[in-house]
């Protein structure tokens, strides 16, 4: 097999999956032999284009039709406008407390330091408000805590369902492509299992296209596996 620039990012995304979700919890030479470990295909995948990287390290692309932008959700009357990473299509264990990082570099221009769950009786009117359709308002709070990302070519990244932001996030703070920015939760779901809901917009969230809108499902995933550098 002859080893392209690809495979070593893939490679490196895989093992930096295991080094993201151990470095939330653990400390001293346990975490420091595995950055040892990655540092050569860390150096190889650097040369690699920087583009977008998902935001669960490791993972790959959802492939369920409800769990890809543009997929229906008719309690709202609306459509996802990202994708769903859910256990069972991820390719890695999506858990309560796994590490979520940057997709690209940007400046934090959201983070829900002081989130509120709605009891059971607000959610239950939360959605009786939203039956025929939900606005930029109601959306935030279906998407429970939130982190969302500014890049220099003018998107936003938004990471949803979060159990909690990062410690010291704040709003302002720039980030590299793959920094740490929150952990996976079910925030805004009424108990649901955990899942982390990744957006791309075009410009601001909910009111300008969000990113592979009105793509049939082969060609999103087309276009999505190669946006995110996963050919």
């Amino acid at each position: 097999m002859v080893w392209k620039p690809g495979h070593y990012l893939l490679l490196a995304l895989a093992l930096y999956s295991l080094v993201v979700t151990l470095g939330f919890s653990l400390r001293g030479r346990q975490l420091a032999g595995l950055r040892q470990e990655m540092g050569v295909l860390s150096q190889r995948a650097a040369l690699a284009p920087e583009g977008y990287v998902l935001p669960l390290p490791g993972a790959c692309l959802p492939t369920r039709p409800e769990n890809l932008p543009g997929a229906p959700r008719p309690y709202r009357k609306g459509v996802s406008a990202g994708f769903v990473f859910i256990q069972g299509d991820a390719c890695v264990p999506v858990v309560r407390g796994m590490g979520v990082v940057a997709a690209q570099a940007g400046e934090v221009v959201r983070v829900d330091l002081d989130h509120k769950e709605p009891s059971p009786e607000e959610y239950q009117k939360l959605l009786e408000a939203v039956r025929s359709g939900a606005s930029p308002e109601q959306m935030d709070l279906l998407r429970g805590l939130e982190v969302w990302l500014r890049h220099p070519d003018g998107r936003i990244t938004v990471y949803a369902h979060l159990q909690a932001p990062y410690p010291g996030l704040r709003v302002g703070k720039r980030v590299f492509r793959g920094d740490p920015i929150g952990y996976v939760g079910n925030t805004g779901l009424n108990g649901g299992a955990p899942r982390l809901l990744f957006e791309v917009w075009e410009g601001e969230p909910d009111r300008s296209p969000f990113l592979f809108q009105g793509l049939p499902q082969e060609e999103l995933l087309r276009q999505a596996k190669a946006f995110f550098g996963l050919e």
